[in-house]
């Protein structure tokens, strides 16, 4: 008798069966696989240092540019999303660690990405020796360091803002501290995290021209790709192409629109539970991933996977539980922790003023401390306009999830246009009018940050409650008093992440916008940014450190002075639990 392999197909569980909707996502899956392995062996070809890589303005190049580009981001998003699950869960359950990697978090958040370049860039190179990958590997790490700082700092907040009745609900199943983590904690903030992301992919299409010209050894390496597209067409003042790379980012943004980020915000509405059924859109392509069987089994295999970790990480728990016997920190010892932190500070700080010194006379230091002031002012005023701004707007937009729905990819479009193609409209229009750079050029700086006030503002308002809208509703509050005790408690600790990032993208945009140039025009406003970008440009390495010293020291104090008070006040007082 013939001996029989497998089951027949009428034999196969329901789940393995294909259907109808398998050949839409299979092909899908496929084709996915197969770009991803070209762009992997691009990425891997033979280069050496010295080589001249060309970048054709022939728009049948950007199809190709543009697939490049997308991949190097996906790369940095998925390292952004890895970082900011490790990095914030460790800040928010460690007191200890806390005091050390937020503050680490904000000087990242300032050093401009020029800075991760230069320094990062050699040592790619160097793992990767006769081959792309080591240059690639570096534009991929610039484009983390847009994404990654918004992400963790979302990530940081929702943490440390877990209402109290869910805190109590874990305790009282007995949930260990990873289920905690995976089940109770990451789920609360996935919906404000979701939109971060979005954000976070915004800002690296802001800062894809820097990423992907990279200079090593006195060359510039333009890697194929949109942002060194751009950077050609702006070398050679050449508008059409401009307008192609334009409109190619526009039929991405789109496309990643459809295919990650509606699916992302409709998955994640179920982690609000409040929302009925009608305020939840489907985008087609979730419909796609939830009907194919393909989909289902990855799906279940996920679910096996979590489950045994969940099992094992118990068990390793329990038997730590056993062996560790409880005991409380000394006050004494946190005081000694606390003065061993200052001092590592100060020595870094007296290490920093002796290579400065070496060069740099006392009184240029006292200048850029006030140059640091005037671009300090500049970031304040712009952030407090963007806020008067956009605050009403991303509420009104966030109570509206249909009108939410259609705005985002219009906001994410804005969010992505790279700011430097405004300098030759902003250059001419301050020379036609004869208007003072000093005040002129400062609205550059909030160009590209302005937009994490509006999305993270969108994302707290999508997670009000509808229990506490509805009693707003029937109690008539309204106006000045629903603003004052309904939505601008419930909006402020997503503000609050927004206005962070806002501020920090603005430090860091200051270096690019204070100084502004169109062919042999230039234009330059007084400050920080101007300082330090007339130095990068001479190899100034003293004067550079000096100022990217003098501007982390006023994002610090900015941050511990004002947004931490008001980031204790969102998880102490102004909870809505």
């Amino acid at each position: 008798m013939e001996q029989r392999w497998g089951l027949p197909l009428i034999a196969w569980p329901d789940r393995l069966r294909p259907n109808l909707w398998d050949l839409v996502a299979l092909p899908m899956v496929f084709g996915a696989l197969a770009l991803l392995a070209w762009g992997g062996m691009a990425m891997g070809a033979n280069y050496r240092v010295g080589e001249t890589l060309t970048i054709s303005l022939d728009p049948w190049h950007l199809p190709e540019y543009a697939l490049r580009t997308v991949l190097r981001m996906a790369a940095a998003l998925i390292a952004s999303l890895v970082f900011s699950l490790v990095y914030a869960a460790v800040a928010a359950k460690s007191r200890a660690a806390e005091k050390i990697m937020i503050p680490l978090l904000d000087i990242l958040q300032s050093v401009p990405i020029l800075g991760f370049l230069s320094i990062t860039v050699t040592g790619f190179i160097a793992l990767f020796p006769g081959r792309l990958l080591g240059v690639e590997c570096a534009a991929i790490f610039a484009i983390f360091t847009s994404q990654a700082w918004n992400m963790t700092f979302s990530l940081y907040q929702s943490l440390r803002t877990v209402p109290i009745e869910l805190s109590e609900a874990a305790r009282m199943y007995h949930l260990s501290a990873w289920q905690r983590f995976w089940r109770l904690e990451v789920p609360h903030a996935i919906p404000q995290l979701v939109w971060n992301m979005m954000m976070s992919v915004s800002g690296g299409w802001f800062f894809v021209v820097a990423s992907e010209a990279i200079t090593v050894s006195g060359q510039t390496i333009l890697l194929p790709g949109i942002g060194s597209y751009i950077a050609t067409a702006i070398t050679e003042r050449e508008l059409g192409p401009i307008g192609y790379a334009v409109l190619v980012m526009l039929v991405v943004i789109l496309l990643y629109d459809q295919l990650l980020f509606r699916p992302l915000l409709a998955w994640s509405a179920k982690f609000r539970g409040e929302q009925g059924d009608e305020d939840v859109v489907r985008p087609w392509f979730l419909l796609v991933l939830q009907r194919a069987q393909f989909f289902d089994l990855v799906h279940s295999g996920v679910l096996a996977l979590n489950r045994g970790t969940d099992a094992v990480l118990a068990v390793m728990a329990r038997q730590r539980a056993a062996r560790r016997q409880p005991a409380a920190r000394p006050a004494r010892l946190e005081r000694l922790y606390d003065l061993a932190l200052l001092a590592a500070a100060a020595a870094a700080l007296v290490w920093i003023v002796a290579f400065v010194r070496e060069t740099v006379p006392s009184g240029e230091i006292g200048w850029v401390a006030l140059l640091g002031l005037f671009t300090a002012i500049r970031v304040v005023v712009l952030i407090a306009l963007a806020s008067l701004i956009w605050v009403p707007i991303g509420v009104w937009i966030g109570l509206r999830p249909r009108i939410a729905d259609r705005a985002q990819p219009i906001v994410q479009f804005l969010a992505a246009f790279p700011a430097n193609l405004f300098f030759p409209v902003a250059v001419v229009l301050i020379l036609r009018f004869r208007l003072d750079p000093e005040i002129w050029l400062s609205p550059l700086m909030i160009l590209g940050t302005q937009w994490y006030i509006l999305f993270n503002v969108i994302a707290g308002t999508t997670v009000l409650s509808a229990e506490l809208r509805f009693a707003a509703v029937n109690l008539g509050v309204r106006r000045a008093l629903w603003w004052r005790r309904v939505m601008l408690p419930a909006i402020f600790p997503a503000y609050i992440t927004g206005a962070v990032t806002a501020a920090g993208g603005a430090w860091n945009a200051s270096i690019v916008s204070e100084v502004v140039q169109w062919g042999d025009t230039t234009l330059k406003a007084t400050g920080i940014g101007a300082y330090i970008a007339q130095y990068t440009a001479v190899g100034d390495a003293a004067r550079i450190a000096l100022g990217i010293g003098v501007l982390c020291l006023y994002v610090l104090a900015f941050n511990r002075l004002l947004w931490r008070r008001l980031y204790d006040l969102a998880a102490e007082r102004l909870r809505l639990d």
